[in-house]
């Protein structure tokens, strides 16, 4: 049986791919366990996720995408390591660790930021395209000027974007969506120094927007060891097959 806060994280992650391909004009579908996009997506974004315990449904989805010759390299998010692709074709990108907050999990005193100045929700276009070229220069994108994070998600209430300025500039952020009774951490950036101080900033900035919610996500690596340290507790493996 998969732990209750697995789903709902896989649940939350898989919303926020679909406000992502929404606000492209291009929106998925829920169907039988699984969140899939039939279309080619937003960059670093996968056509596919489960969200639920396998059923042989999944494997038949995955195949419709097959058939539909997308371009290559799109990928599939196996939320609970329950997929084999390796035979259609697929190989794994990468294995990371679903991460959990209770809402009473937020450390006290660890706050402040850092060398950060401030941290402000992202409200505009400019705003929000400074923070995108910040995320890039952190290592989160590629260099593309083709946006990712287009204005039309900060209309939504689920969803904020929060960006840490120092000397004017953003330095530092995150973006949080909300859904299923959790808010989904993601998109985390911060100077490597400041990777801890940042993390319970942005955290605390979150927990201002979404009161009382327990906070979601997944990371590997570095990025897993910071989270764990601010108190996140992993909660299960996902990993992700790139269609070679």
């Amino acid at each position: 049986m998969i732990d209750d806060r697995n789903v709902r994280a896989a649940r939350n992650n898989a919303e926020w791919c679909d406000a992502v391909c929404r606000a492209h004009g291009n929106a998925g579908e829920f169907l039988e366990g699984m969140w899939l996009n039939r279309r080619p997506v937003p960059r670093f974004y996968p056509n596919a996720g489960t969200i639920a315990e396998p059923n042989p449904r999944q494997l038949d989805l995955i195949d419709d995408l097959i058939a539909a010759r997308l371009p290559p390299g799109w990928a599939v998010k196996d939320s609970f390591c329950t997929l084999d692709l390796a035979s259609r074709g697929f190989r794994v990108l990468f294995a990371a660790e679903w991460i959990y907050l209770p809402a009473s999990g937020l450390k006290n005193g660890i706050a402040s930021g850092g060398e950060v100045a401030r941290w402000e929700i992202v409200r505009s276009d400019r705003a929000l395209a400074d923070w995108e070229a910040a995320w890039s220069r952190a290592g989160g994108g590629d260099g593309s000027e083709d946006r990712i994070f287009v204005p039309s998600l900060l209309q939504s209430t689920d969803i904020t974007v929060v960006a840490g300025y120092r000397d004017g500039r953003v330095v530092a952020g995150a973006i949080a969506n909300r859904s299923d009774g959790v808010v989904g951490w993601s998109n985390f950036f911060a100077p490597d120094a400041e990777m801890f101080d940042c993390g319970a900033a942005s955290l605390a900035t979150i927990a201002e927007v979404f009161p009382g919610l327990p906070i979601v996500g997944y990371e590997h690596g570095d990025e897993l060891r910071n989270a764990l340290a601010l108190g996140f507790e992993s909660i299960g493996p996902l990993r992700i097959w790139l269609k070679t």
